[in-house]
């Protein structure tokens, strides 16, 4: 019996010792990514977050400039990886609101990794313009984003 247990354990040991188990990837937001995002009852828009070291990052709105066209010039951007594969990340934009205006407010976030290379979760744009009836204060909208990694970290 012992035999047996040694014949069987010992390979299992050998491999283990050697790294040939594959471990599974970490999760890590630092990198480039496509983020797909869209409010209740509005077109889908799209930018590319670029997550630096330490926090740091860039939004580049794609389609949100005059035109839908991209912007010039990306925005600052911030992020934070939490546990249990949560993180988010925000910075302040100029979003299109309806046919004819545009409206600067903070863009917000805040989802999970579903695998190394994708993240989906909520969004919310917190604009500048006062609503009384609104209980945070300003316009504020709430939608979905999905975001696939396009390159990892630089």
């Amino acid at each position: 019996m012992r035999l047996h247990l040694i014949l069987t354990v010992a390979p299992l040991c050998l491999l283990l010792s050697q790294g040939a188990v594959p471990q599974p990837a970490e999760k890590d937001l630092a990198g480039r990514w496509q983020v797909k995002f869209t409010f209740a009852g509005r077109r889908d828009m799209n930018l590319i977050f670029d997550a630096e070291a330490k926090g740091a990052g860039t939004f580049l709105l794609l389609d949100t400039a005059a035109d839908s066209k991209p912007e010039n010039s990306p925005r600052p951007a911030a992020w934070l990886q939490t546990t249990n594969d949560r993180m988010g990340f925000s910075g302040e934009v100029e979003l299109p609101i309806g046919d004819c205006c545009r409206e600067t407010g903070t863009l917000i976030f805040k989802g999970k990794f579903g695998s190394s290379k994708s993240i989906s979760g909520k969004v919310i744009f917190i604009g500048s313009t006062e609503e009384e009836e609104n209980p945070v204060g300003f316009r504020a909208m709430i939608g979905v984003f999905t975001a696939t990694r396009i390159s990892p970290e630089k």
